[in-house]
């Protein structure tokens, strides 16, 4: 295993710098001009000091070297500075990254919980309206997208009912309160995280119906075990073990729907971050983000087969 996991990490390395010099490039490329957006519209446009920042900024250097800058000081550990506020943007993103952690565990969880719960009642009442009714929501919330779910939940239960706030981390001029928190986290995470749930229903259903017709489980049964015995040790043991994979390669998704819905939701997270740094044209920032999914793909896919292999002991990485 060790091996394996070292071979993982280096394999990594050349992917990580494939994914940076691509997106790097991209933002390059974008229209309009990172000092530009910086200056409003009432701001005098001295051609001299726009020479002067974009200088100061390295924006006046080719592609390559601007690139070559960005990379020497990631293999120092630094990110670079915002071109916006000009803070760190490992601080930038440390300041924002616990807010979108809590949405992805929140919306993570209730997925886990209520798709696993539903797709195992679904599979052991086969053709019943039980099933059918669960397979109709496993269709729905897989064919909605996030951001028209979101706006439902926020006209819904917002809006209409009056039973939730519409966006933001808590309400404004109130002293923090985890009871607030969670009544502004409650929507989003719904949104973000139903679609995901649907999905978890679907493959622990056919899962579950699969090991079902096994011959360890008719074993089993023959032998006087009690039915919820039997669907606890026999079934769900083998029927999770392709689950975890999904729920494992839902990280990434999860993390990259986080960028809609606090967007809809003015969530102060990473992907409002990200949002915001699109339209200034903040590259450093822009980067340090892509970096970080690109960390956390690679990372989720290798925790998953970590799990694989811990789930079926058949499973060996020489």
């Amino acid at each position: 295993m060790f091996h394996y996991l070292v071979r993982r990490l280096l394999v990594s390395i050349p992917i990580l710098l494939g994914i940076t010099l691509i997106v790097f490039l991209i933002a390059s490329k974008m229209p309009g001009d990172a000092v530009l957006a910086m200056i409003s519209n009432e701001t005098p446009q001295a051609e001299d000091l726009i020479k002067l920042r974009r200088g100061q900024l390295g924006l006046d250097l080719p592609v390559w070297q601007q690139y070559g800058r960005w990379l020497w000081q990631l293999l120092h550990g630094h990110l670079g500075y915002s071109f916006q506020s000009g803070e760190p943007v490992s601080a930038v993103i440390a300041a924002r990254l616990p807010a979108t952690v809590q949405l992805m565990g929140v919306a993570l969880l209730f997925a886990i919980v209520v798709g696993v719960t539903l797709g195992v009642v679904s599979a052991l009442r086969q053709y019943s309206w039980v099933d059918y009714s669960f397979t109709l929501f496993g269709f729905a919330g897989v064919s909605i997208p996030d951001f028209f779910l979101g706006m439902v939940l926020v006209y819904v239960f917002a809006i209409e009912l009056h039973l939730l706030p519409t966006s933001g981390f808590g309400t404004a001029g109130e002293a923090y309160s985890l009871t607030d928190n969670l009544r502004h986290l409650l929507l989003p995470a719904l949104a973000l995280g139903l679609a995901r749930t649907a999905v978890f229903m679907r493959y622990t259903r056919a899962s579950v119906l699969e090991v079902m017709n096994n011959d360890h489980v008719r074993t089993a049964r023959a032998k006087g075990l009690r039915e919820w015995r039997v669907i606890a040790r026999h079934v769900l043991r083998n029927a999770l073990v392709p689950v975890v994979t999904v729920i494992g390669l839902s990280l990434p998704v999860l993390f990259g729907g986080a960028v809609i819905i606090e967007t809809i939701f003015q969530w102060a997270g990473i992907g409002l971050m990200f949002i915001n740094a699109v339209t200034g044209r903040d590259s450093p920032v822009i980067m340090g983000y892509v970096l970080l999914s690109a960390v956390m793909v690679l990372v989720s896919n290798l925790l998953t087969d970590v799990a694989y292999a811990s789930l079926d002991p058949r499973i060996r990485f020489d």
